[in-house]
């Protein structure tokens, strides 16, 4: 951890004028570092705006001990937390239900055909039902005349202001309405972490895993919940045929989401939660990239 970074800049602005650096010196975590990720880090730490081309020059990588943490290394407190598991072909995420196929429809061999010499592209073929990752409910999911992923606001699934309860497997498997008392839930993306993510995609997951008991959902829907997460198989107990806490929470067009992870390394407040959807007409659910954005 004792090498830096030597270069000179210049950087032009879109109203005219510009700046210019010489033998600037900044400390690195590795054994190189890109002119692209130089670049950025220099606007973004000189706080730079209405910033046209930045051009690097003369870099060199030198052997000095660090003045301040380095710029390619990640903060101990990022700003932002990814929520969401990583699909792959062949995942399974609910017993029952088929798993993606995740494939080329024109691969990178092919594509050589079609273009210049040198120029190639790749083009995936994805075949896999709206439930698969971490995904989010809509009301259409549960009811035919509710709105669909094309009708929900944006406002209802971005920049939402959030909390995280706590409720470990460990100590129970039905959270009911205890774990939410006087907690400011209204308005609020709510987030349930249970821990269960630790046994995702093992055949444990499937087994017994922790879910809302239907009074916990009265009381998020009294309380005003705008969505409510869970970082478990299902929301409801998968034994209830008549899955209360969907229809409760999807009703009052409480957005759901299933199957999120890295709750733990969440404050309980302080955060905004976006779990923004595409917008497909006539469909109820789809996977997401969830995350939080630490204040």
């Amino acid at each position: 951890m004792n090498k830096r970074v030597k270069f000179d800049f210049e950087i032009d602005f879109t109203n005219g004028g510009g700046i210019q650096g010489q033998d600037f010196r900044l400390d690195i975590a590795g054994d190189d570092i890109s002119a692209q990720d130089l670049a950025d880090y220099i606007v973004r730490d000189m706080r730079l705006l209405m910033v046209g081309e930045v051009r690097i020059f003369n870099k060199e990588i030198i052997a000095e001990p660090h003045k301040r943490r380095p710029i390619d290394q990640p903060s101990e407190h990022p700003s932002l937390v990814d929520l969401s598991h990583t699909i792959q072909n062949g995942l399974i995420t609910y017993k029952g239900l088929p798993a993606p196929v995740i494939c080329d429809y024109l691969s990178r061999e092919k594509s050589r055909e079609l273009y210049a010499a040198g120029t190639e592209f790749q083009i995936s073929k994805i075949e896999m039902v709206a439930n698969t990752g971490t995904y989010i409910d809509c009301p259409f999911h549960r009811y035919e005349k509710g709105k669909d992923l094309a009708q929900v606001a944006i406002e209802s699934c971005a920049g939402l202001d959030a909390i995280v309860i706590r409720a470990s497997h460990r100590q129970t498997s039905a959270v009911d309405a205890t774990f939410f008392r006087e907690k400011e839930i209204r308005g609020r993306a709510v987030l349930v972490h249970t821990g269960w993510d630790m046994h995702w995609n093992t055949s444990r997951y499937f087994e017994d895993a922790p879910y809302l008991t239907e009074d916990a959902a009265r009381y998020l829907q009294n309380c005003g919940a705008r969505l409510v997460g869970i970082d478990s198989l299902n929301i409801d107990n998968i034994q209830d045929k008549s899955r209360p806490v969907h229809s409760i929470l999807l009703k009052s067009e409480i957005l759901i989401v299933e199957h999120l992870c890295n709750l733990g390394k969440l404050p309980d407040e302080g955060f905004t939660f976006d779990a923004i959807p595409p917008k497909f007409k006539g469909v109820g659910t789809f996977p997401i990239r969830a995350l939080a954005r630490l204040k």
